[in-house]
C-alpha cells in the first residue's frame, strides 16, 4: 500500500454511534487492559460492539423463526443478520453492565440473532450464554440455536458476506489462525472494522507481539486492517480512525514532517 498511514483516537465515551445505510455500528462497552497489583497481573475485559440493520428499527419486532433444516451457511447468516448482531459479549463479571447497554439502545438478549465472537477467549464470549436463541459465529464454527453446526468455508481469501456492506473476515494471529473480524462499509464515518485483539488499543506498537500466538499471521492481518478501515474497534481500547496521507515526494528528505491532513471543515459526527 503506498502512502503514509496514520491512526487517531475517535472522541466520544460509550456507547459510541456510527450510522449506515444498511448497517449502524454502536460501540456498547469499551474494553480495556490495565496492570494491577505488583508482577504481570492485568485486569481485562473486550470490547463489546452492537450491528443494527437498519430494516430491524423500522419493524415491529417480530423475530423470524430459526432456519429449516436443510439451509446452507450462506443463507441462515443472511437471515441471521437480518436483526441485531452482537460482536464479542465481554467476561461474565459483566453480565449487568452488557445487559443494561443493550437496554439502552432498545435491544433486549431475545432479539439479537447472531453473536459473532472474534476469539475464544473468556473476555470476548463470558456472555454467549444470555443469548439461546441466536445463531453463533465463534471463531470458525458456526451454529445455529440447538447446536446445529454447519460449515462455510470462511478463509482469508474468502470472507462471509452477511449483508449489503457486512462481511466476516479470517483475521488470524493473536488466538492462532481461527480469529475473526467484522467488517461494515458504509457507515456515516467510512468502513469499521471490529477487530478483537488483533489491535488490543491504538499505539500498540510495542505490545501486541507478546500476546500473540502467531505474530507472523498477525502482522499481515494488522496490515489487511489498515488497508481497508477507517475506523478501528480495537479489544481493550477507544476505537480509532485510520487517516492514509499521500506519500512524501521523492525529492524530499525522509525528515520533512508529514503533511496536515484536512477533512472535510469539521470532524466527523459520532451519535451518541
Amino acid at each position: 500500500m503506498s502512502g503514509l498511514v496514520r491512526t487517531e483516537p475517535l472522541r466520544g465515551e460509550p456507547p459510541l454511534r456510527m450510522p449506515g445505510d444498511a448497517f449502524s455500528v454502536v460501540v456498547l462497552l469499551q474494553g480495556y487492559a490495565e496492570p494491577e497489583g505488583v508482577g504481570d497481573a492485568v485486569r481485562a475485559d473486550g470490547s463489546v460492539t452492537l450491528v443494527l440493520p437498519q430494516a430491524w428499527g423500522t419493524a415491529s419486532g417480530h423475530r423470524e423463526p430459526p432456519p429449516p433444516e436443510g439451509y446452507e451457511a450462506k443463507t441462515a447468516l443472511e437471515e441471521a443478520a437480518r436483526g441485531p448482531i452482537l460482536v464479542d459479549t465481554a467476561g461474565p463479571w459483566a453480565r449487568e453492565a452488557l445487559l443494561g447497554a443493550l437496554a439502552r439502545q432498545g435491544v433486549a438478549p431475545g432479539d439479537v440473532t447472531l453473536v459473532v465472537g472474534t476469539h475464544g477467549h473468556s473476555d470476548h464470549i463470558g456472555n454467549l450464554g444470555l443469548f439461546p436463541g441466536a445463531a453463533l459465529l465463534v471463531s470458525h464454527d458456526f451454529c445455529l440455536p440447538g447446536g446445529r453446526y454447519l460449515p462455510h468455508g470462511l478463509a482469508e481469501e474468502q470472507p462471509l458476506r452477511l449483508g449489503p456492506g457486512l462481511e466476516v473476515w479470517a483475521t488470524p494471529g493473536h488466538g492462532g489462525q481461527r480469529d475473526v473480524s467484522v467488517v461494515v462499509a458504509g457507515t456515516a464515518l467510512g468502513t469499521v472494522m471490529v477487530v478483537g485483539d488483533v489491535f488490543e488499543r491504538d499505539g500498540d506498537e510495542d505490545s501486541w507481539q507478546a500476546l500473540s500466538e502467531d505474530p507472523v499471521s498477525q502482522e499481515h492481518s494488522r496490515k489487511r486492517v489498515l488497508g481497508t478501515a477507517d475506523v478501528v474497534v480495537p479489544g481493550h481500547g477507544a476505537p480509532f480512525r485510520v487517516i492514509r496521507e499521500a506519500s512524501a515526494p521523492e525529492t524530499e528528505s525522509l525528515g520533512n514532517s508529514r503533511p496536515d491532513l484536512v477533512i472535510g471543515d469539521k470532524e466527523p459526527t459520532v451519535h451518541r
